[in-house]
């Protein structure tokens, strides 16, 4: 198990190296979203550098907003997505948080969702969903049809009952850590990420070359006659 956070702007400026020194080993960072108008927001630059330069590993997400009902929308909202974050690596999956979309419009939005994490995955990115247990993932999508995804849930006071497999659990909204002023979300990982998106060549990251094989010596075998007082003996022997 890992210890993570996830920011936005919300938190205001972060003294990362602080926030490492507290055992913080992830965040997952705010690129953007569509919940009001398309945009980027305003920390993701500088917390995307200040977390890499601290050494934390980093994720991004990117919140959708009410109107992302049908795979279209999906899909162009992911694309607005690696607007944001092409050109930076990330160890840790980049996410869809989905939570303010209509219960009414459940089969639209898990459409949208498939089409999101499509296009993500399409574009070379190891994608999840971000959703709450109950009020996401139950009331406001299908999960029986987001199996293949990898998910990260929100669940506070205890681990999520309704979501069974799970990567990261959000745990707690109200989490203080040193480095940043006031409350900040607070998770838990239990995938080894870095190295799963590495070996994969995920996330604008390069797949390791193979290593390559070494041959054993090839043996071959000569006949060869021995006479030994008088009596002939013939046989195989192995050539190394």
């Amino acid at each position: 198990m890992k210890k993570g956070i996830d920011v936005s702007r919300w938190q205001g400026d972060i003294d990362w190296t602080k926030v490492r020194e507290a055992g913080i080993e992830f965040a997952i960072i705010k690129a953007g979203g569509s919940d009001d108008g398309f945009y980027t927001d305003s920390k993701f630059e500088k917390n995307y550098k200040g977390a890499k330069e601290a050494g934390i590993s980093v994720g991004a997400y990117y919140i959708v907003g009410s109107k992302c009902v049908s795979r279209i929308d999906g899909v162009s909202d992911a694309n607005r997505f690696i607007n944001i974050i092409k050109g930076k690596q990330f160890d840790y999956p980049v996410y869809i948080d989905l939570e303010l979309t209509s219960p009414a419009d459940k089969c639209g939005t898990t459409d949208a969702c498939i089409g999101f994490c499509q296009t993500m995955e399409k574009a070379g990115y190891y994608c999840g969903i971000y959703a709450s247990d109950i009020s996401g993932f139950v009331d406001r999508l299908d999960m029986s049809r987001l199996t293949q995804f990898d998910k990260w849930v929100a669940r506070y006071g205890g681990k999520p009952t309704a979501v069974k497999r799970y990567g990261i659990w959000q745990k707690s909204s109200n989490g203080t850590i040193t480095g940043i002023a006031g409350n900040v979300d607070i998770n838990e990982a239990y995938e080894d990420y870095p190295t799963i998106i590495k070996a994969a060549g995920l996330n604008e990251f390069s797949k390791p070359e193979p290593v390559p094989q070494v041959k054993p010596p090839e043996i071959t075998k000569k006949s060869v006659t021995l006479i030994i007082d008088d009596h002939t003996y013939t046989g195989l022997l192995d050539e190394q």
